[in-house]
C-alpha cells in the first residue's frame, strides 16, 4: 500500500514538473497601446535546438528560420488586432531610413538588457539599485534616435529558445519514467521553452513592459506549443503578448 502511494506520489510530482509560467514587469504608469499608435515590430531574436540523447542541445538552423517566420506572422497579426500601425522589421534592412548597422547594434543592446532583465527580476539575483521597482532598464539614446528616424511610438522584442527532444530523447526519458516503479526513478528532462518580450518606449528609450515564458517537462512527449508551426507560434506570442497588464498606478486609477 506504501509503495503504490509512494509510485502515485512521484508520478504526480513529474507531472507537475511539466508547467508554463509567465509573469510581467511594467512602468507604474504603463498603459497598453491601444487606437492609434505607431509600433515598429523588430526581427524575434529565435533559437531553436533539438535535445540529443546525451541531453545537449544541437542548434538546427533549418527549424530556427521556421519558427522565426511563423512568429513574425503571429506577431504581425496580433498587433494588427490591436488597432495600431505596424512597421515589420523582416530583416535589418528593413526599415526605411536607417543603417543597418545601427539595427545590429540596437538589437545586441536589447539582448544584453533583456537579459539582465531576465535574470535579475525574474531569476531571484536581484541587484541592490533596482530592488523593489517594477521596471527600470533603459535602452537610452539608441532607442530614441531610431524612434526619431522612423517616426514609431515604440518598438516591440521579442527572444525564443525552444527545444525539441529527439526520439533517442523521448525513449530515455520513457525508461527513466518506467524506472520508478521499479525503484530506481530517473527521469530526464525533455524539450522545454525560454522566451521573453519587451515594449519599449521610442520616445524616452524606457523599456515599459517585460514579459518572461518559461516551459519545461519531464515526461515523455509533453509539448507546449511547437514555434516551428503557425499555430505553436501564435501560442507563444498569445502567452507572451496577447494579456498584456497595464502598470501600477494606471490599475488602481482604474478600480477606484
Amino acid at each position: 500500500m506504501r509503495r503504490r502511494a509512494l509510485i502515485l506520489l512521484t508520478a504526480g510530482a513529474m507531472a507537475l514538473g511539466g508547467c508554463v509560467q509567465t509573469r510581467q514587469f511594467a512602468d507604474v504608469q504603463f498603459q497598453p497601446p491601444q487606437g492609434d499608435y505607431d509600433l515598429l515590430l523588430m526581427r524575434p531574436d529565435v533559437s531553436v535546438g533539438e535535445v540529443t540523447a546525451g541531453g545537449l542541445v544541437q542548434p538546427r538552423a533549418d527549424w530556427t528560420e521556421t519558427a522565426r517566420a511563423h512568429l513574425l506572422q503571429a506577431l504581425r497579426a496580433q498587433q494588427t488586432a490591436r488597432g495600431g500601425r505596424t512597421l515589420v522589421a523582416e530583416t535589418r534592412e528593413s526599415i526605411p531610413g536607417v543603417n543597418p548597422q545601427t539595427v545590429a547594434d540596437l538589437e545586441r543592446l536589447h539582448s544584453a538588457v533583456g537579459n539582465s532583465i531576465a535574470l535579475h527580476k525574474y531569476m531571484g539575483a536581484d541587484l541592490a539599485t533596482k530592488r523593489g521597482r517594477s521596471l527600470d532598464w533603459t535602452l537610452g539614446q539608441e532607442a530614441v534616435r531610431l524612434g526619431q528616424a522612423t517616426g514609431m511610438d515604440y518598438a516591440l522584442f521579442l527572444y525564443a529558445q525552444d527545444s525539441v527532444a529527439s526520439s533517442e530523447r523521448v525513449a530515455l526519458q520513457v525508461l527513466g519514467i518506467a524506472g520508478c516503479f521499479i525503484g530506481f526513478c530517473a527521469p530526464q528532462g525533455g524539450g522545454g521553452q525560454m522566451a521573453y518580450a519587451s515594449l519599449v518606449d521610442l520616445k524616452t528609450g524606457d523599456v515599459v513592459w517585460f514579459n518572461v515564458l518559461q516551459t519545461g517537462s519531464q515526461l515523455p512527449g509533453v509539448a507546449f506549443g511547437d514555434i516551428r508551426t503557425p499555430q505553436g507560434a501564435a501560442q507563444m506570442v498569445d502567452r507572451l503578448i496577447g494579456r498584456m497588464k497595464a502598470g501600477k498606478e494606471v490599475r488602481r486609477a482604474q478600480a477606484r
